[in-house]
């Protein structure tokens, strides 16, 4: 299982601005951001003005790296997406929105994407009754998403939860918080996801 094994706020330095990659600790004073918002590497190699082609990569890059992809299998994503009808970047967009991990965090059973692939991982977390350990699983309308009964003493799921309360749950799903249940009520839009990603960009920069 391929993933990114390093820093996690080095990419949000190098995006310069919050990825939430690192759970409940982006939303303080903690935030690496807070302490030094410039990109790593040195000044002197730092264009002034980016390129056409840098700005497309910057929009890639950062889509890439809030859901916690690696190029290829973004790649694949993006190809997925164009044999579908309609909008490629929407569908770009709900394809990764529709993955297992990212459904977990959304539910607010985890405090970052990376948790709940580690939850996921880990076989704390069923899908329609049956244990599911594939992150990238593609989640349909109907789906229910709940945690194992015997992991549901686990204090940072609990935690995660009480974090999430105060933050909603998106539209197109639906928690029972006292039993760690989640339902997909319907697809997602492009409305529905909040995230400040340019997918028109990233589909310029595939099809250049």
């Amino acid at each position: 299982m391929a993933r990114y094994l390093g820093a996690r706020c080095r990419l949000c330095r190098r995006e310069g601005q919050r990825l939430y990659l690192k759970g409940e600790r982006c939303y303080g004073s903690r935030c690496a951001l807070e302490q030094r918002n410039t990109p790593p590497g040195e000044p002197k190699l730092r264009r002034q003005k980016p390129t056409d082609y840098a700005i497309r990569l910057r929009a890639k890059q950062k889509a890439r790296r809030i859901y916690g992809v690696l190029e290829k299998q973004f790649r694949r994503y993006f190809e997925k997406a164009t044999r579908m009808g309609g909008v490629t970047g929407e569908n770009l967009l709900q394809l990764l929105e529709r993955r297992l991990d990212n459904v977990v965090y959304r539910l607010g059973l985890a405090t970052s994407r990376a948790q709940a692939r580690q939850w996921v991982r880990h076989r704390h977390i069923l899908v329609n009754g049956r244990i599911v350990d594939i992150p990238s699983y593609s989640v349909k309308e109907g789906d229910e998403i709940q945690v194992k009964d015997k992991s549901r003493n686990i204090a940072a799921i609990q935690q995660a939860l009480e974090i999430r309360s105060g933050r909603g749950t998106p539209e197109w799903l639906e928690l029972e918080g006292e039993i760690m249940k989640g339902r997909v009520v319907r697809l997602p839009v492009r409305s529905d996801i909040g995230e400040d990603i340019e997918e028109q960009l990233i589909v310029e920069f595939y099809s250049r």
